[in-house]
């Protein structure tokens, strides 16, 4: 419950903020199957472009809490830490065998929540190709919590006077429809893994044929 008070706290003292900050335009795949309203549970995908993601995209879809899984390099900064566990960050430590955040993550999807991943793990450096492979977490997840999976590229323009933050949201990716019952566990997870990232991988396609237009 203190999730979504501070979610909603930081939402209406930040809101004429982030307009200057990030002026999001917001495109769709189909409007008619997937805005910026989530019903129920979900899994949220998307690339990953800067720490700057996260504010983003909590304005892009503002009706729900979203708890999105982070990493020990913002989560165990002394301020900006404190706050992203207020706002129901999910601690992942990455230098760790330890996997409670994906028990975590499935007790916020059992009880109705959104779970945000950014499944290439980390901001790929320069020169890198973008998307980074992506881990098999999200996909794993998904398929065990048969979640409904809602895919947004963002162009990671932020804080840039010239050029503005522009989303493109996705149809959804349902895992079970993409799950093949022949395969085994591993490789449905790779197929889904697959699709995802080509899925992503096409948003930003279309988002750059559309600001063309």
């Amino acid at each position: 419950m203190f999730y979504c008070f501070f979610n909603w706290f930081a939402k209406v003292t930040g809101w004429l903020i982030q307009l200057v900050c990030f002026r999001t335009k917001i495109y769709y795949e189909d409007k008619s199957l997937q805005n910026r309203r989530i019903r129920g549970k979900a899994i949220l995908i998307s690339n990953h472009t800067s720490v700057f993601d996260y504010p983003v995209t909590i304005f892009v879809f503002w009706t729900r809490t979203l708890r999105f899984q982070m990493s020990e390099l913002v989560m165990n900064k002394p301020v900006l830490g404190v706050l992203l566990r207020m706002l129901g960050g999910i601690f992942v430590d990455r230098t760790t065998h330890d996997y409670g955040y994906m028990a975590k993550s499935e007790r916020i999807l059992d009880k109705g929540g959104v779970v945000g991943i950014c499944p290439e793990g980390r901001i790929p450096l320069k020169g890198e190709e973008r998307p980074l492979p992506f881990k098999s977490g999200a996909a794993y997840l998904a398929l065990t919590t048969d979640t409904t999976i809602i895919p947004m590229f963002t162009n990671g323009s932020y804080f840039n006077l010239k050029k503005r933050a522009r989303v493109m949201i996705g149809m959804p990716i349902i895992p079970s429809q993409v799950a093949d019952p022949s395969l085994s566990d591993k490789e449905n997870i790779e197929k889904l893994n697959r699709v995802m990232r080509e899925k992503i991988i096409s948003l930003g396609q279309m988002l750059h044929e559309r600001t063309k237009e």
